[in-house]
Formats: C-alpha cells, sequence, structure tokens
C-alpha cells in the first residue's frame, strides 16, 4: 500500500451527515507541533484537519491531504507562500492538494466541507473528488445504473469548497480537477498557468453549482482550456482566457467512458463577459454548447438503462446563458 493510499485510509470517522445550512464553525486552529509538522521537509503526505496560517518564511513542500468529513471547516491561508515543488511532477492520484471523501461502507462516503484555501501559490494540481477517490471506477458505475445517481453523487461529494486568490502553476496533470458530484465550489481571483496534458479546468459529471469567477487563466494545454462534462448551473464569468490556438469552454457529456452513465447534462450554465485572447484563426472556438454529441467510440458502453447517456448519447446542453463574452 502506497503512502498516499494509507493516508486515505487511516483515520476512518463515520460521517455526521449533511450540516442542517452550509455555515459550519471553522475547525480549530492548527497547533505549533502541526504546523511544524506540516511545513517540514518531507515527501510523504500531511493530512490537513485544522486552520493552517502560514507565517513569514513558512512554505508547504509535501503533498495535502484534505480527507472525509473530519476535515469539514479545515483551511489554509499561505500568506502568499508556496505549496509544492516548482516544476514537479503530479499525478491524477497525486496531486499537490486533494480534497476527497472516503468511502464508509459500500453506500455511505465521508466528505469533507466547508474548507477553504487562500493567498497560496500552489505548485503542480489541486483535484476535489467524491465517489472514485479511492482510485477506483465500480463505485460510480453502480451508482450510475440507478435512478438517484445524481443526488447520491453529489450527496458523496465534498462541497462548499472556496479557493481564492491562488496561483495553480500547472506541471502536467489538470490543474484544477472538479470532480463527479461536488457542488458548491469557488475559484475567485486566482490564476492558473503552467501546463497540462489536457485541459486546465475540468468540471465533471454530476457537477453542480460551481463558481469560476474573475480568474486569469493561460494554462498551455492539449485541448479546450475548460471542459464542462455533464456540469450543471454552474457560474463561469469575468474570467480571462489565453488560449494559445486552443478551444475555450466546451459544453458535452462524455457518454459511456468507462461504462459510467452520464445522468445530467451540461444545462443551465451561465458562461458571462468573459475575456478570449490568442483563439485560433481560423474556425476559433470561444464556447461551444454541444461539442461532442456522441461522438465517442465508447458511447456505447453504458447502453441498456432507461436513463441519462444510457438512453440518449446526445449531450442536450439545454438553458445555458452565454452573453456578453468577448475576443480580443
Amino acid at each position: 500500500m502506497t503512502a498516499w493510499l494509507a493516508a486515505l485510509l487511516l483515520g476512518a470517522a463515520p460521517d455526521a451527515g449533511s450540516p442542517a445550512g452550509w455555515s459550519l464553525p471553522a475547525a480549530r486552529p492548527c497547533t505549533t507541533v502541526e504546523l511544524d509538522e506540516l511545513t517540514a521537509d518531507a515527501a510523504t503526505p500531511y493530512r490537513l484537519i485544522c486552520r493552517a496560517v502560514l507565517s513569514p518564511g513558512q512554505a508547504i513542500k509535501r503533498p495535502l491531504l484534505i480527507v472525509g468529513a473530519e476535515a469539514s471547516g479545515a483551511g489554509l491561508d499561505c500568506r502568499g507562500a508556496s505549496v509544492g515543488q516548482p516544476g514537479a511532477a503530479t499525478t491524477t492520484r497525486q496531486p499537490t492538494i486533494a480534497i476527497w471523501s472516503r468511502r464508509i461502507t459500500a453506500e455511505h462516503w465521508s466528505r469533507p466541507t466547508d474548507i477553504r484555501i487562500e493567498n497560496c501559490i500552489i505548485h503542480g494540481a489541486v483535484r476535489v473528488w467524491g465517489m472514485g477517490a479511492d482510485g477506483g471506477y465500480d463505485d460510480l458505475r453502480a451508482s450510475s445504473r440507478t435512478a438517484r445517481h445524481i443526488a447520491t453523487t453529489q450527496g458523496a461529494a465534498p462541497s462548499h469548497i472556496t479557493m481564492d486568490r491562488v496561483t495553480i502553476v500547472g506541471t502536467g496533470s489538470i490543474p484544477l480537477y472538479v470532480g463527479p458530484g461536488v457542488t458548491s465550489l469557488s475559484l475567485t481571483r486566482s490564476t492558473l498557468s503552467g501546463r497540462s496534458d489536457a485541459t486546465a479546468l475540468y468540471l465533471d459529471a454530476e457537477s453542480a453549482d460551481n463558481v469560476i469567477e474573475n480568474n486569469t487563466i493561460a494554462v498551455a494545454t492539449r485541448r479546450e482550456i475548460v471542459a464542462v462534462d455533464g456540469s450543471a448551473s454552474n457560474r463561469i464569468t469575468a474570467n480571462r482566457f489565453t488560449l494559445g490556438g486552443r478551444g475555450g469552454i466546451f459544453l458535452y457529456r462524455n457518454c459511456g467512458e468507462r461504462g459510467v452513465i452520464r445522468h445530467q447534462t451540461p444545462s443551465d450554465n451561465q458562461i458571462t463577459d468573459n475575456v478570449f485572447s490568442g483563439a485560433a484563426r481560423l474556425r476559433p472556438q470561444l464556447v461551444v454548447v454541444g461539442s461532442r454529441e456522441g461522438r465517442r467510440a465508447y458511447c456505447g458502453a453504458d447502453r441498456g438503462y432507461p436513463w441519462g447517456s444510457s438512453a440518449d448519447d446526445g449531450d442536450r446542453a439545454t438553458n445555458n446563458v452565454v452573453a456578453r463574452n468577448t475576443r480580443r
């Protein structure tokens, strides 16, 4: 077992359930001992369950795990300092900061909520993930074969994650990945830079109500800058995108990938007042609503059920507001 999986599985406390409102008290401040461990020169991930405020001269070199309900209310204010190591490669399983749910039983996940990260320079990637955070897709696949998949996935995923005035410098992995079912995440007044082997930002299936506002997104990518894959009711507004000849924001539903039925459509999103520079001269694609419409070889892998992408491979992107976006 890797240090990452061991850290993920240790300390499995039951989830107390969803709070009545979304104003949980902040976690306690980190102690001096905890801050020393957090900023130690170590390769193993640190499990954050308190509110850390760095002092001048401090930085975080080790990866961070913010996992399970016991981490709810945790936070990190770097005061301009860095997390991770410049240029160090990250992977989907070993990001710089992991905000993950943890499986308790076959049907029960312990999820972190009300997390705040601010004033940090993050080298690598941030991944926020519910079902599937243990490395497999069996749970998502099984859930997707039930009528309540959207509610189940959202109930298992991290929620109310605030990232404000952060810079994420990508080193290959998607700088910010918002996983299946994640709700009410906000990225504001921040910068995504560096490089990515895929997109700069990914909003995955069944996620919803996320806010991407007033950011600068200038990542060298291999495909579109932002993917809205079966994600709904998000607000992407007042951002500045440097496209580098790539596409901007693509809305689609990745039907059948890994046999997981996508129930939700990329609908009811607001994409407004964004500025795009560096678009391709021929056939510039700033915002594309319905960019796939089932044109993938694996779309048939989820056949046999009466809902979502199993019944219809189309993107079915409806009620999206795309307005006042400009090209420079």
